[in-house]
Parts: C-alpha cells; structure tokens; sequence
C-alpha cells in the first residue's frame, strides 16, 4: 500500500526516526502504536504530545509512560474541548523533570525527587 507523504521504517527505529528527524520537512506524527511511542519516548524523540482524552472509564488498559520511559518535562501550549466533554491537550518538550509546586484551587502539591503525584 502505497501512503502518500510516509515512510516505512526498518531495522533500529530509534536510529531510523533521529535521521527523519534531521531531515527538511514537516513533523512525524505517530497514531495509534502505543508500541512506537514508548520506544520514542524511551530515545527522548518526540518534542510534543497531543493526548485526547474522553470522559469514559474503561478499566485497565496500556500505559502512556510505561516502564523505561525517560524521566522529561512538558508543558501545556493548547487544549480544546469537544462538545461531547473529549478534550485535547497538546504539550511541548521544556527539559529534563522539573519538581516543584502546582497550586489547584486552594491546595498545594508538592513534587520532588522522593516522590511522586497520586
């Protein structure tokens, strides 16, 4: 099947995404390979993220940041809700883990090296 405008990869995707990624052009996209975004996350590869997230609970499932992803950084730039209460988030990369303080409301969270957020 021929996908206008992709690539197949082959052999070490890591090494094979870091040389797309030299190159001219437009953004990689990943949809739906819950495999391949681990491997890029775990090679520090993907400079933003776009998660949707529904007001649904399904029970167990996949995790996003799942065992051996690198500890990074990022920040909020957008998010938009849908009219059935879906909403998207796109973050960008900001660096390395950052510990501090989130204020929500009335409480304040406190993240450091120690421990992390429930």
């Amino acid at each position: 099947m021929d996908w206008n405008n992709s690539q197949l990869l082959r052999g070490d995707v890591a090494a094979e995404v870091t040389k797309l990624k030299q190159q001219e052009g437009g953004e990689i996209q990943v949809h739906g390979s819950g495999n391949l975004v681990q491997t890029l996350l775990k090679h520090d590869l993907i400079d933003t993220l776009r998660i949707w997230q529904f007001p649904v609970a399904i029970g167990a499932g996949k995790r996003l940041f799942g065992e051996g992803t690198i500890p990074v950084s990022f920040r909020l730039i957008d998010a938009q809700q849908t009219a059935t209460g879906a909403v998207l988030h796109v973050y960008e990369r900001v660096g390395g883990l950052q510990y501090g303080e989130v204020e929500v409301g009335q409480e304040t969270v406190i993240f450091d090296s120690e421990s992390s957020p429930q």
